[in-house]
């Protein structure tokens, strides 16, 4: 009868407070230092489409520009012409309607048509990593 008695008494027991608090503490300073770090590799990968997505709408402007030998009105005109699939979202704000553009002061050529478009921003109002405005890059 003591050894089912002494069998019983084994499984009932449990983990004490002291231990499940030490666990939690553990398990909570793992996170204080991962979670800044994931955050960064976040706004890394996203500063990385932007830098991409900027290279891409530039050289399509440019490739438009001289084989229309004018510039572009719109970043629409790019996809109906088939430069671009479609306009590329801008990953810092997430929408492809925040584009801020820079039109040209004259047009290409010295050509009548109005000026288009010169060249393109982030239109995010945030920093990057490395302290520069997204607008400016």
């Amino acid at each position: 009868m003591s050894g089912t008695r002494e069998i019983r008494k084994r499984l009932q027991r449990g983990f004490t407070l002291i231990e499940l608090m030490v666990v939690m503490a553990i398990i909570s300073v793992l996170l204080a230092i991962a979670l800044p770090i994931y955050q960064k590799s976040v706004i890394r990968a996203k500063e990385s489409v932007l830098r991409n997505n900027l290279f891409t709408l530039r050289t399509m402007i440019d490739e438009y520009s001289v084989d229309k030998q004018q510039a572009p009105q719109s970043l629409q005109d790019l996809v109906t012409d088939g430069y671009l699939r479609q306009i590329p979202q801008d990953p810092m704000t997430g929408t492809d309607q925040t584009w801020k553009l820079t039109m040209e002061d004259s047009p290409i050529g010295g050509s009548t048509a109005p000026p288009g478009i010169f060249d393109v921003h982030s239109g995010s109002d945030k920093s990057s990593l490395e302290g520069t405005p997204y607008s400016e890059w």
